[in-house]
């Protein structure tokens, strides 16, 4: 039976409040005036891969924990406005949020709020076996509860990426998603020695790839045992926020990845999207269009890629 959604995404819904503030660390100071405002709106990490992912193309289904809530209507209304299928599993705690304070430039730093999920919490496991039948790949976010979904995605036979965030390469929670994952996506902002993480994560794992992203610096690319340095792609506009990068930098890639592209443009891909998710604020949910991302593919070409360098 032919594969009806391109790529199955499991967890990462919620709702950000974006704060503007005037410098990171905030100055300890009675009160700030955000002249920016405080906007809350859809998005988190699962959201913002899924859109990118539709917006280039890809047949997408979200999955995940939503509460009977006005945050989880926002995540509903960005789906059913971008066109992106969403199964919500009922989560009597509420829907994921969090705090996402942002610096002038572009930096940032998110609060999650902890009490919306519990270790008994599980996704219906009838549910992802049928949305992964029906499914081509599985990206699956470093939420709970999708740890407990690996095995049984596992089981069917598709394909797996993950993106561990700014794993510090020993907090026992990223190891299942690192070591049952065909693609690894990390930050290299809490790594003392990047390419140590990435060859451990190969050598303990299943990875066939894994993708280290380093912000300005780029991104390196261990493949086949070749460790390769991706420079950072121009971004098309002022650098404003860095919110969603690492998502539209994955999404991309694995949108590369899934049309048979070599690894090296697959990073590529991810490189560009990434840029442009920098030049997009915080207060919007906007992602790089699939003709735009060809055409500044294009336009870089392959000799951006240098082999065995780590900047």
């Amino acid at each position: 039976m032919s594969s009806e959604i391109d790529v199955l995404v499991l967890g990462g819904a919620g709702v950000d409040t974006i704060v503007h503030v005037p410098e990171l660390p905030v100055p300890l100071a009675d009160s700030h005036m955000i002249r920016q405002g405080i906007v809350t709106r859809a998005g988190q990490s699962g959201d913002f891969f899924a859109l990118q992912a539709s917006e280039l193309g890809l047949r997408t289904h979200h999955l995940d924990m939503l509460g009977d809530d006005p945050e989880g209507e926002l995540v509903r209304a960005l789906h059913r406005d971008h066109g992106i299928a969403l199964t919500a599993v009922p989560q009597p705690l509420g829907t994921k949020r969090a705090v996402n304070l942002v610096g002038p430039d572009g930096s940032r730093v998110s609060l999650y709020d902890a009490t919306r999920a519990a270790d008994p919490d599980r996704l219906p496991e009838a549910t992802v076996r049928q949305l992964a039948a029906a499914s081509r790949h599985a990206h699956v976010v470093i939420t709970q509860p999708c740890a407990h979904a690996l095995p049984v995605l596992r089981e069917t036979g598709i394909t797996i990426s993950t993106d561990l965030h700014d794993w510090d390469g020993s907090n026992p929670y990223h190891e299942p998603f690192a070591h049952q994952a065909d693609l690894v996506f990390l930050s290299t902002a809490a790594l003392a020695d990047p390419e140590r993480t990435m060859r451990r994560i190969a050598e303990r794992g299943r990875a066939r790839l894994v993708v280290a992203t380093a912000g300005a610096d780029g991104a390196y690319l261990l493949a086949d045992g070749d460790l390769t340095h991706v420079p950072a792609a121009p971004p098309p506009a002022p650098v404003i926020d860095s919110n969603g990068a690492g998502d539209a930098f994955a999404a991309a890639f694995l949108h590369a990845w899934l049309n048979a592209e070599p690894p090296h443009r697959c990073a590529l891909h991810g490189t560009v999207s990434g840029a442009y998710a920098c030049t997009i604020p915080s207060t919007r949910a906007a992602a790089i269009g699939r003709e735009e991302l060809r055409a500044r593919v294009a336009e870089l070409g392959p000799a951006r890629v240098r082999s065995g360098q780590r900047g």
